[in-house]
């Protein structure tokens, strides 16, 4: 009886750590991702790995990975795409890293302000610069939307997983 009530809350801790998850895929103060994974592997230990085994762990592991490295670059990528200098590439990179100590506020104007901060470094008008700056919050939006995306393909794989094992 102990041993089913202890398996319930996990799985009910395990499916809190997979929504606040989600809602952290959106909301960049919250460890989205890793919440989404953790929450699935507390489910798959508290279930004994009956029905997720090794292999869908690996395959949850890949996409989560795959999420964070898609969350960090799209700003990047956005900004390179309206021709950013190198200069504005690392001003992004350190304007992300700089917001994350101001929250929400600071992660949607950090990268932006640091991304026109080292265009305008690099000689250019402030007209290339904003631009810069606006294709670096575009390719962030993108990427939350494919962090989104990626965070509901792994429920996708755990509950087919789930269902099948």
């Amino acid at each position: 009886m102990t041993q089913t009530i202890l398996q319930i809350a996990y799985f009910v801790l395990a499916g809190i750590a997979i929504l606040v998850g989600m809602a952290g895929a959106v909301v960049p103060v919250l460890p989205g991702v890793p919440l989404v994974f953790g929450g699935m592997l507390l489910a798959a230990w508290a279930d004994h790995f009956q029905h997720i085994g090794a292999f869908t762990l690996i395959v949850l592991g890949v996409l989560a990975g795959l999420a964070l490295v898609v969350d960090f670059v799209a700003g990047i990528l956005g900004a390179r795409r309206v021709g950013a200098s190198p200069r504005a590439l690392w001003g992004a990179s350190l304007g992300t890293i700089v917001g994350l100590f101001f929250g929400l506020p600071g992660l949607l104007i950090g990268p932006f302000l640091g991304a026109l901060a080292g265009e305008l470094s690099s000689g250019r008008e402030l007209d290339q610069a904003t631009r810069v700056g606006i294709g670096t919050w575009i390719g962030l939006l993108f990427g939350t939307l494919a962090k989104l995306a990626l965070c509901f393909t792994m429920l996708g794989v755990f509950a087919l997983a789930f269902v099948l094992g």
